[in-house]
């Protein structure tokens, strides 16, 4: 099986609009998904019915029964993500304190029974992230080495998002990938994080960049000419909507903390193929540079958020998976994935 469907848990509804992650898991499996990226906010909702609540002792045990959830439903545990907020600390007693995380959470992977940590790209603001790479590239060795010394070794995937402080372009995490050089850290490409940063503007009226398709060419023609697909440990999809109106101060999803970039991306994200919920981004290219030039087989992942997740209607996990598991079919047709992963009774759902 050369690509298999994965989707993050975080998009199937949050938890703080009371959808459970056993229901979530119930209506991953029941739409022939294999695999979930766990959110560690599923993780740590799970602690506050234990006494003592988010403790690391909670975590553990929330773990333990997160891994029997997955395995009752035959899903593996592709990542737990996100580590967020790690490289470039200004704060040197903060990076301390987020290496002990560190290792708090290797110890959850192995519980978890997976291999793999997602670290998107800090979005601090820039007074508390160093501009210097070389602290950047200490900081990843020295998380890398935390990852390698575990048994089993455990894999960090570095992802720049579109709105990071320092490390916003695949580009940039890819040279960092290749300055740590270690085995076991790896880069994570998102189809909605290198389109949102090159191609797509949501503070503008054209939800588009100047010359947006040249500066996609070029970064697709240098991902073929410079990553190596075996450093490539993660690919996640999202599309996303084009905007009625410029995210600006006017714009409902406006929030005067985030750039307009992560405002969007926490409202906007969608499926692969959603064109009829104003999906315009060039994801179909990327994707066929990452599988037919790179190379790439295993898993696929869906990573979206959207404003619907926080809605209390209970049926969001379904209609979500849903919706996810028709975007795959749309990926297995335009994308020539071959043979379908998802078995009869799931495709009488579509």
């Amino acid at each position: 099986m050369l690509y298999k469907p994965s989707i993050c848990t975080v998009s199937l509804g949050r938890c703080s609009a009371g959808h459970s992650l056993e229901h979530k898991l119930d209506m991953a499996r029941k739409y022939g998904f294999r695999a979930v990226e766990l959110f560690f906010e599923d993780l740590v909702d799970l602690t506050k019915t234990m006494p003592g609540g988010d403790q690391s002792n909670n975590q553990l045990a929330a773990a333990a029964i997160i891994r029997q959830l997955c395995d009752d439903r035959e899903l593996s545990i592709l990542c737990l993500q996100p580590f967020m907020h790690y490289e470039g600390l200004v704060d040197r007693q903060l990076h301390q304190q987020k290496l002990n995380d560190a290792r708090l959470w290797v110890h959850l992977a192995h519980i978890l029974g997976t291999e793999m940590i997602l670290l998107p790209s800090s979005f601090l603001s820039p007074s508390e992230v160093s501009p210097s790479m070389d602290v950047i590239v200490q900081d990843m060795v020295e998380i890398a080495e935390i990852g390698l010394e575990a048994s089993p070794v455990i894999k960090f995937a570095y992802e720049a998002l579109c709105w990071g402080t320092r490390i916003d372009t695949w580009e940039m995490s890819w040279d960092v990938v290749q300055r740590v050089n270690r085995p076991n850290f790896g880069i994570c490409l998102d189809t909605f994080n290198i389109a949102g940063r090159i191609y797509a503007d949501p503070s503008v009226s054209s939800g588009r960049t100047d010359n947006c398709d040249e500066a996609v060419e070029a970064s697709l023609h240098e991902m073929i000419a410079s990553v190596d697909p075996k450093k490539l440990f993660l690919v996640q999809m999202a599309d996303a909507e084009k905007l009625s109106q410029p995210l600006d101060s006017s714009h409902p999803f406006y929030n005067e903390e985030q750039p307009p970039r992560m405002s969007w991306s926490r409202n906007a994200r969608l499926f692969y193929g959603e064109s009829q919920h104003g999906g315009y981004l060039p994801v179909k290219q990327i994707l066929d540079v990452i599988i037919r030039d790179l190379g790439y087989q295993g898993w696929l992942s869906f990573e979206v958020f959207n404003r619907a997740l926080l809605e209390k209607d209970g049926r969001v996990p379904e209609t979500m998976a849903r919706r996810a598991a028709q975007s795959w079919r749309r990926m297995e047709r335009d994308l020539s994935l071959g043979r379908s992963t998802m078995n009869y009774k799931t495709q009488a759902l579509l």
